[in-house]
């Protein structure tokens, strides 16, 4: 078999959520055909492995042995037995799902949302239709290379988002929106990355990708996450999975109330990354407040206790808390986080005054999907470099957009245009400012872009005593204009003399 284009496999995929079309809502095309094609990865991966074994070992039982295999896929359930099946089709998909979970600890819970045995969504003509459909193309590693399925499976995420109306809900940030974060991050071979509100794991993936186009070893990444959502950690796992990356590590659950990447020394304190990354849920009203107005118990407060209403400092405060003193953090935000007062503005100041932000880059509107408020990214470290101490870098990147008929996007250029702004950290007209810490003191700690960064263009001081003297003139213009013209009124008879 040829090997499969990216453009072959998106087209492939895209066709198997057609057969679907009318029996479930577009929002739940991800979890069948994400599931199918994963189950349908992993069978023709294992063959794959099982025949190279074959023809190195010439032994059947050891090709087959589980110590051979990166997972393992017990001996019936493999997707060849549950073709031999023309009834009850939805019944062994889902057999072979919870078989393959129960055999592989990593793998547990991948399968949780999807469900083919429900006869009036999934009659078995339906299933066997979308099973032919599946069966055009082989998916071993021979015939599609790990990074363009999991190209293809991005493909799908953006393409659903857009489909279900929904604009992929809280776990889909516009890829650019992403690399401009990653640009400003620039993670190292080595480094450890962390994004407690991993979604579809993005931006864990985008920080890969970096170190792929620079022909780095991306693989010597240490990837780590959280989700709340189980749906959308089911399919972070299979989209770092399906581009083959081992070292990951994403975790079930709510970020705020019940981390997971703790330390293992016994203290169980909150574990460090060389680089935390993320694009928390904005203005998150059910996000904990209760139990962090009595005292975080990792002592992520630091800085206070967030509003109830608005949970984005609590996350941030999470993320500081999750950075290593030499580490960088970079976090997608509403606007809001940079004026609003109260317990916000006391966390603001904190952070501020302990020098922790080094830089508030403003993004252009209606770049977000579902969301057209602005949003902007902190960028915070715990070690500043010496020359960037006590000064903030405001990047007004309002003007850096594409437009679009429905939702605008940044191209290549307005991803590299501000990425430079940042690592440069100097002074560009209508685009970038570095702010001395002290003038924000006296802006009451007020990070709001549009302060520093001017736009508009600057108005020319006027010269009053001349400006009056125009003025006075004109009059004179008027007045013997109106003089000529009543003068010639009068000589055709429209006026009697005198008027």
């Amino acid at each position: 078999m040829a090997v499969l284009t990216l453009d072959q496999l998106e087209s492939h995929l895209w066709k198997a959520a057609d057969i679907l079309r009318g029996s479930i809502d577009s929002s739940d095309y991800k979890h069948y055909i994400f599931g199918l094609l994963f189950y349908k990865r992993l069978c023709d991966v294992w063959e794959e492995e099982y025949e190279e074994r074959m023809a190195k070992y010439g032994d059947a039982a050891l090709a087959a042995d589980p110590d051979e295999h990166r997972f393992h896929i017990p001996e019936g359930r493999f997707w060849k037995d549950v073709r031999t099946h023309t009834t009850n089709i939805g019944e062994q998909l889902n057999a072979a799902f919870h078989a393959v979970e129960d055999a592989n600890h990593r793998l547990r819970g991948v399968f949780q949302d999807v469900d083919f045995n429900n006869k009036e969504r999934f009659p078995d003509a339906s299933l066997e239709k979308l099973l032919q459909h599946f069966e055009k193309h082989r998916l071993r590693n021979a015939d599609v290379e790990p990074d363009v399925l999991g190209q293809a499976y991005e493909y799908l995420i953006e393409r659903f988002a857009d489909d279900s109306g929904k604009k992929g809900g809280e776990f889909y940030t516009p890829k650019m929106v992403v690399r401009l974060l990653v640009e400003c991050l620039r993670p190292e071979e080595g480094t450890s990355i962390y994004d407690p509100t991993c979604g579809s794991g993005g931006m864990l993936l985008e920080a890969f990708h970096h170190l792929e186009r620079q022909g780095k070893n991306a693989r010597s990444l240490t990837l780590c996450g959280q989700e709340k959502n189980l749906n959308t950690w089911a399919i972070a796992q299979m989209n770092l999975f399906l581009h083959d990356i081992q070292d990951f590590d994403i975790a079930r659950g709510d970020t705020l109330l019940d981390p997971k990447h703790l330390t293992g020394d016994g203290t169980k304190a909150i574990r460090t990354f060389h680089r935390v990354l993320a694009n928390p849920p904005f203005s998150l009203k059910d996000w904990g407040h209760e139990v962090w107005s009595k005292g975080d118990r990792f002592g992520r407060d630091r800085y206070g206790c967030p509003p109830k209403s608005y949970g984005d400092l609590a996350f941030v405060q999470h993320m500081v808390a999750s950075l290593k003193q030499d580490g960088m953090l970079g976090v997608v935000l509403p606007h809001g986080i940079l004026f609003r007062g109260g317990a916000e503005g006391r966390i603001r100041e904190g952070l501020l005054k302990d020098d922790l932000i080094e830089a508030v880059i403003g993004l252009a509107p209606n770049l977000f999907y579902g969301a057209g408020i602005p949003a902007c990214i902190l960028i915070v470290r715990k070690s500043k470099p010496k020359d960037r101490k006590g000064k903030v870098l405001f990047v007004n990147g309002a003007e850096q957009f594409i437009e679009g008929k429905a939702q605008n996007h940044l191209s290549d250029a307005n991803v590299a245009t501000l990425a430079k702004a940042y690592h440069d950290f100097a002074d560009v007209d209508r685009l970038a400012r570095v702010v001395p810490m002290a003038e924000i003191a006296g802006n009451d700690h007020n990070l709001n872009i549009s302060r520093y960064v001017h736009l508009t263009e600057e108005e020319e001081d006027l010269d009053v005593a001349e400006e009056v003297q125009k003025l006075l003139e004109l009059r004179e213009q008027r007045d013997a204009a109106e003089a000529r013209m009543m003068g010639f009124l009068r000589e055709l008879g429209y006026l009697p003399d005198g008027e």
